[in-house]
């Protein structure tokens, strides 16, 4: 390791080491200050990712929108990943019981009736749309601690830290290696798994290929082989910041799966489910992320710059059953 790469891994270690004792001694107020301050800041200065979710809301949400709306989803988008990361910062505070109350649920009892019942498991879903972390402490604290796979930092020490965060109220972050074995047996034996519906994969993994807006997205069929395989019911969440400071985390009805399913068939019934709620609110959702990595070879449909047309991608496209209109 280079000598450069050795001081950022420390510099980024301690930064993260410092917020995380420094942040839960702020009071509500000042996190929500904070979020919002990170989030402007990061917008003006992050000219790459600014561009990125520009086109991405260009691309998705069509030329309607003018350069004045597509910048305020953007900058909203900036303001609710900090707020995002600020609150996980503070999740210890949340963790006390006389906290919880920021914590709120609703959906949840018939869900849990349910379960019991048929002896299932449950794969609860979300996407990077809200409060995604502080969703998954309120699941745990409610009785509903799940197993979840979190992507790797390039410096493992943040790897410590940021799973020692996400474990507070219960839940448990496994590595991503047999992470779909360990959570196939997880869901067989009656658990509940939480799983991010957005996140786009390279098509040579366990992927297929979904209709999303007016584009096409590569994502992970997790989820689908959880359903299908584990016999788990596929329940859509959403996790949405209150005026007061708190969180609202509410489930929805479980999927209706149909018997001929496939793996990429319930990535696309999942996405169905979401896409009108990001429409009705897409400043909550995850614009500087590189959604739309692949398109198809020869398409008249505007992706963004950064996509790039793959073999691999129309293989994938193919088998998921997507054909062109």
């Amino acid at each position: 390791m280079s000598v450069c790469k050795k001081i950022r891994r420390l510099f980024e270690t301690t930064l993260c080491r410092l917020l995380e004792w420094w942040i839960p001694h702020l009071t509500r107020r000042s996190c929500i200050h904070l979020a919002n301050g990170i989030g402007q800041v990061a917008f003006m200065l992050d000219r790459r990712g600014r561009e990125v979710a520009i086109e991405n809301v260009r691309c998705a949400l069509g030329p309607a929108l003018t350069d004045a709306q597509r910048e305020a989803i953007v900058l909203a988008s900036y303001r609710n990943f900090a707020r995002t990361m600020v609150d996980l910062f503070w999740s210890p505070v949340v963790a006390r019981p006389e906290n919880r109350h920021w914590l709120r649920t609703k959906g949840w009892e018939y869900l849990r009736e349910r379960l019991d019942r048929e002896k299932r498991g449950a794969v609860l879903l979300s996407l990077h749309f809200g409060n995604w972390e502080w969703g998954s402490l309120a699941a745990a604290a409610d009785g509903f601690p799940s197993l979840a796979v979190a992507e790797n930092f390039k410096n493992p020490d943040l790897d410590v830290i940021f799973k020692r965060l996400r474990e507070v109220t219960g839940q448990t972050i496994i590595p991503q290696e047999k992470s779909m074995l360990r959570m196939l047996r997880g869901v067989k034996r009656g658990g509940t798994i939480a799983f991010l519906a957005d996140l786009t994969v390279a098509p040579d993994q366990a992927s297929a290929v979904i209709r999303t807006f007016s584009l096409e997205m590569c994502v992970s069929v997790l989820h689908g082989v959880l359903a299908l395989r584990g016999n788990a019911l596929v329940v859509p969440t959403v996790c949405l910041s209150q005026p007061d400071g708190g969180v609202l985390l509410q489930a929805f009805e479980p999927l209706d799966i149909p018997p001929d399913a496939t793996p990429a068939t319930v990535a696309q019934l999942c996405w169905n489910r979401y896409e009108p709620i990001i429409r009705a609110n897409p400043g909550l959702w995850l614009w500087p992320y590189k959604h739309f990595r692949y398109k198809p070879h020869g398409t008249t449909v505007r992706y963004p710059f950064y996509a790039n047309e793959w073999d691999a991608f129309d293989k994938v496209r193919a088998e998921s059953g997507i054909v062109d209109a």
